[in-house]
């Protein structure tokens, strides 16, 4: 699946040089490959979105840009120069900080140049298995972000050691990790101080990927339910013809075809934020909350169209339990919605023009529709 997703252009088609790169059109072929398994995408996320944070640092995009573009899944266990493809992973969360990354304690020593030593840990290591990990660590200026690949530049093994695997509720597909790093060598990517604004670049994107790939799930999970609502016959009518199925089954319909639309909105913003103010707007301030609304909607989703299959639904046998088991994630990860709400008001309070750009670009986009103008 990542070698046919990696052939696809899921980790990079953003960034081509051909054609017509567009986070859009990637936002809708991801919104697919997530109804066919949502355990291998996370990997294929954290590689597209690496090359928004390693614009800090343009020499390790000119190095590392070719080899993300490449059309090549290349799994072997070899350093990057060697290979035809990479994939490239993330370690940001400590184990008592969490999402309070100012709270980490791995720390940097600088041995030349924009080289560093790491020595710390990470409580989640996210696709152990990648060739580079954005990081972040207390160097001397403050918290910064670093590119550590998996090899050292002459050859050897860097100094990453794989404690265990997370034993996960879901998203089983995809190896979570915890770290600890022995004198680990890394490039700084942008200034020492400023890592969180290097890496929110990157997590703009990857929180994009959340709400897209939970429209995914909730749209495989309705057509499974629809699928067993025509096909199935109860009290002498296909389940699909009693009435309060028919209802729900609408409500599902209705929910999922709003998700979409939204995700794929957004996703459209993110192709213009150079051009236009009022999509910068939108893509810094509703993805937070674009985020949230669809990744905390998917959990209940599933489990409405998991009854609709009675105890089918429940049952190994079915898909369901594997959807199901995976919904809550994407609502986790990459900020919970706490963090979420936080970073809205965050950006709502440092950059009040674009809020009152972002709302008055929505109000316009409501319409003559009085109930709504209301509200906003």
């Amino acid at each position: 699946l990542r070698a046919q997703s990696y052939q696809a252009g899921l980790h990079c088609s953003s960034w081509d040089v051909a054609g017509r790169p567009s986070h859009g059109r990637r936002a809708a072929n991801l919104y697919v490959v997530t109804q066919v398994e949502a355990g291998h995408v996370c990997p294929l996320t954290m590689t597209h979105a690496a090359p928004a944070t390693l614009a800090a640092a343009p020499h390790l995009l000119r190095d590392w840009l070719p080899r993300i573009r490449s059309r090549h899944y290349d799994g072997r266990f070899l350093p990057f120069w060697e290979k035809a493809g990479v994939t490239i992973g993330m370690g940001m969360t400590e184990r008592q900080g969490g999402t309070d990354v100012r709270a980490n304690q791995t720390v940097a020593t600088p041995t030349g140049a924009d080289e560093y030593e790491i020595t710390g840990h990470k409580w989640f290591f996210s696709a152990p298995m990648s060739d580079a990990f954005l990081v972040l660590a207390q160097a001397p200026g403050g918290l910064t972000c670093f590119l550590m690949p998996r090899f050292r530049l002459d050859g050897s093994v860097n100094g990453l050691k794989l404690v265990r695997l997370k034993k996960k509720l879901g998203n089983r597909a995809n190896a979570s990790s915890e770290v600890e790093f022995d004198h680990a060598f890394a490039w700084r990517v942008g200034e020492e101080g400023r890592g969180i604004q290097a890496i929110i670049e990157m997590v703009q994107l990857t929180r994009l990927d959340c709400a897209v790939s939970s429209a995914g799930l909730m749209r495989i999970s309705l057509a499974l339910a629809l699928h067993h609502a025509r096909h199935r016959t109860a009290f002498q009518k296909k389940l699909v013809d009693q009435p309060a199925m028919t209802a729900l089954l609408a409500d599902l319909a209705l929910e999922a075809e709003a998700m979409t639309a939204l995700v794929v909105r957004l996703a459209r913003s993110f192709d213009h934020v150079d051009q236009k103010d009022e999509e910068a707007a939108r893509a810094r301030i509703l993805t937070p909350a674009v985020k949230f609304a669809v990744c905390q909607n998917a959990p209940c989703f599933v489990f409405e169209a998991m009854e609709v299959l009675g105890g089918n639904g429940y049952v190994e046998d079915s898909a369901m339990p594997r959807l199901y088991r995976e919904a809550p994630v994407n609502a986790i990860w990459e900020g919970t919605g706490n963090v979420m709400a936080l970073d809205l008001v965050r950006a709502a309070t440092r950059e009040p023009d674009s809020l009152h750009l972002l709302l008055d670009e929505l109000v316009r986009e409501i319409g003559d529709q009085p109930e709504i103008r209301a509200l906003a």
